[in-house]
């Protein structure tokens, strides 16, 4: 399972997963991805899951890229337990997403294989996710704002790109 190997503070704030991902949105290793289409926390064993599922469709023919790593912990109280007394241990490790996350990313296969890979590990995952690859990502409408940002617009939904 993924986790990090040492930490500066164990014990973590939730957090918010407000907007759209602006870091690991584009394509940079293969030539499919698997982009998340909500926000969410995804946990190190579901993407050893979605790992599995594809590396076994592919048949350890192609190559694949983990493109996210779950770097935040989640803390968990023990049932029947009264509120109060302090923090609960760490639980377990997850990834936060937003959308427009690139998450895995493949290559050396054909897209039909990729494409069905990709679709058995998204149904591992607790969010909705998207098949896309590179020509896709590189056609994708860019509108320029008035002070120099760039935004990539996928399904309705945009995207901020620096």
């Amino acid at each position: 399972m993924l986790m990090p190997k040492r930490v500066k503070h164990r014990k973590m704030f939730r957090g918010r997963m407000k907007g759209q991902a602006t870091q690991g949105n584009r394509i940079n290793f293969g030539e499919f991805a698997l982009v998340a289409l909500e926000c969410g926390w995804i946990t190190s064993r579901q993407i050893e899951a979605a790992r599995i599922a594809m590396t076994r469709h592919i048949k350890r023919g192609g190559k694949v890229w983990i493109r996210i790593f779950p770097d935040k912990s989640y803390t968990k109280k023990p049932l029947e337990t009264r509120m109060g007394k302090g923090k609960a241990p760490v639980e377990g490790w997850v990834a936060v997403i937003k959308p427009g996350r690139v998450m895995f990313e493949m290559n050396g296969v054909a897209e039909s294989v990729a494409k069905e890979a990709m679709r058995l590990a998204a149904h591992k995952l607790p969010i909705r996710c998207k098949f896309m690859s590179k020509p896709e990502v590189a056609a994708l409408p860019v509108v320029e704002g008035e002070n120099g940002e760039v935004t990539v617009v996928i399904d309705a939904t945009e995207e901020q790109v620096s």
